[in-house]
């Protein structure tokens, strides 16, 4: 899994970057900062199951605190996206060809309205319109590379008679795009699968656009929440995009949480609502102001913004499950670790599918499952559910 960092320049999609994942990558106020996309690791909050067995787990990756389990997720963050990027302006191509990968998109906009679709300071920018911008653009990009040889392509599908979800899927496949994928996006659009010649250049548009929301799904981070003009433009987005997904956010305060909790200053979780100073005496005047500022923020906005991003992107958009190795007379791997791992499974998981991801021998000498808190026998095509504490029993030696 691979979360995407979009946006236009100087909208704070590396400062987003920095407070999920204290990479420290380049920040500053003018567009293009960014040109080689970044990437790291941030984290996604799970009830740790070791709150059901009353023991202290101790993770392999990730970290656990106050019974809350932050397990890791990829992160890319990519060059700034301008009007026309499809075309090749800015660094529209490479731009578009670094989020390939990417399973799920945050859009960080600049909620405020202080910079223009260029990353270009200015005021009372309507940020409706960049979300409006950079949909079409990576929309016109899925369309461009759907569109490309397509004459020779539809013909040659015609003539052989072959399966147009299945050849669509493969000449789309860097876009992780699936057979079923195809399949219920022409559906959808009533095209005409056995004759894709005919189709016209504004049904592949809306070809494209499908297969985009299916596998670049993208919910919006609402950036710079904390400035005077950034509510009131908050209640026209969900006005005018009332079935997408906004998330108030404030990265730069998450970012000075996290390193203040990096050097001790105080004691916070990402996505808490409240952090607790626990070293005064190590604060200066500024400092101490600063964290006023934000712990007046937090009482009106419950917390920051990024951790509840990344969570949502994971668990509502990709409906990924979170899975827990176990045994039913143990919960300790050889080392002694106790609930060592965690992993982060698609949603439709079955038994035998972890048993597969744990090693292909399990799954080749598959015998049965336990559900660790039931204490049930589960079969291969059970399937597992988020939090599940699972033991596989296998005839591999």
């Amino acid at each position: 899994m691979l979360i995407g960092l979009v946006g236009k320049p100087s909208s704070g999609k590396s400062t987003f970057f920095n407070a999920a994942t204290l990479a420290g990558v380049p920040t500053a106020s003018y567009p293009f900062t960014t040109i080689d996309p970044n990437t790291g690791t941030g984290f996604v909050r799970v009830k740790c199951a070791c709150t059901d067995f009353n023991i202290k787990c101790t993770p392999k990756q990730g970290y656990c605190s106050r019974g809350t389990r932050f397990v890791p997720v990829e992160l890319i963050d990519v060059a700034g996206l301008i009007p026309g990027a499809h075309e090749g302006k800015g660094l529209g191509n490479k731009f578009l060809n670094d989020l390939n990968q990417a399973d799920v998109l945050i859009h960080v906009i600049d909620c405020s309205g202080t910079t223009n679709e260029k990353g270009e300071p200015m005021s009372g920018h309507d940020p409706c319109k960049d979300i409006r911008f950079l949909e079409e653009e990576i929309d016109k990009w899925y369309f461009s590379i759907l569109k490309k040889g397509w004459n020779k392509f539809a013909r040659k599908i015609q003539q052989n008679k072959t399966d147009i979800s299945t050849a669509l899927a493969e000449q789309m496949s860097s876009f992780k795009v699936k057979d079923r994928t195809v399949d219920q996006a022409c559906n959808k659009l009533n095209l005409d699968k056995d004759h894709p010649l005919k189709w016209t250049d504004e049904q592949m548009y809306s070809l494209a656009i499908e297969l985009r929301k299916a596998t670049k799904p993208i919910l919006v981070a609402c950036n710079k929440i904390d400035l005077p003009s950034s509510a009131e433009n908050l209640k026209k987005l969900k006005t005018t995009f009332p079935d997408y997904t906004f998330i108030p956010c404030a990265s730069d305060f998450e970012l000075a949480l996290r390193e203040a909790s990096e050097k001790q200053l105080i004691e916070y979780l990402p996505g808490d609502s409240d952090f607790k100073i626990i070293n005064k005496e190590k604060l200066n005047e500024k400092q101490e102001a600063g964290l006023n500022i934000i712990k007046s923020f937090l009482t009106d906005w419950k917390n920051t913004g990024v951790q509840e991003v990344l969570d949502k992107a994971v668990f509502e958009f990709l409906k990924y499950i979170a899975i827990f190795p176990g045994g039913m007379k143990k919960l300790e791997d050889r080392e002694g670790r106790r609930l060592p791992d965690c992993f982060l499974l698609p949603p439709g998981t079955t038994a035998y599918n972890f048993a597969n991801f744990l090693h292909t021998d399990f799954a080749k000498h598959f015998l049965f499952a336990m559900d660790v808190r039931t204490k049930m026998k589960i079969g291969k095509d059970h399937k597992l559910k988020n939090r599940d504490v699972i033991e596989i029993i296998s005839a591999a030696k």
